[in-house]
């Protein structure tokens, strides 16, 4: 007989973080993908992703959403990313912190991190990209990717995330940059 796998569903929360330095923040947003409390197993993936994916079509379009593919951001975006891309059948590409001699650079910043410059290659003029990420707070890296891909000609369509800090303004940051910020669940700052 199979075994049958019980998914709990989707969480998060804030923490502090300790031992931060001056320009990072004394909290993180942790969630029940990220894998830091407990084990996460590998079925808990597809149904998140189905789920934040059904999201953008609802809240981010008026009908088909044309996608050329997600960029994810280096670390906490790639398991939302790799989920969401298996969902919507889209390609995917992941934002290092790795300043590599590839084309189609576009460099940005995460301004509350240790290193802050993030880079994203093989981007090109035309094309259509939904971001995603794990958490978003300030808004402010998402704002500053979506200025740089829109410098190189790139269209970012929506940012999706896992988790939005509801307290930072984030979503009146990207609104007023005309990218919707879609998100799976919401929280009101630390507990």
């Amino acid at each position: 007989m199979p075994e049958t796998i019980t998914v709990p569903p989707f969480s998060a929360r804030i923490v502090e973080r300790l031992g931060v330095g001056a320009t990072s923040r004394r909290e993180r947003v942790i969630h029940s993908l990220d894998g830091l409390e407990a084990p996460v197993h590998p079925d808990a993936l597809a149904p998140t992703g189905t789920r934040l994916w059904r999201r953008v079509q609802e809240q981010a379009t008026d009908g088909p959403l044309s996608v050329d593919f997600l960029l994810g951001l280096d670390a906490g975006g790639i398991l939302p990313t790799v989920s969401v891309a298996g969902a919507a059948r889209l390609p995917y590409k992941i934002a290092w912190k790795l300043h590599l001699p590839l084309g189609g650079v576009v460099r940005f910043r995460e301004p509350h991190a240790m290193r802050t410059d993030v880079f994203a290659y093989g981007i090109v003029p035309g094309q259509r990209i939904v971001l995603v990420d794990d958490e978003v707070t300030t808004g402010r890296t998402l704002a500053d990717l979506t200025r740089r891909l829109r410098e190189a000609g790139a269209v970012p369509l929506v940012a999706a995330c896992l988790v939005e800090d509801t307290t930072r303004g984030a979503r009146d940051l990207l609104t007023g940059l005309g990218l919707p910020l879609v998100s799976l669940t919401t929280i009101e700052g630390p507990e």
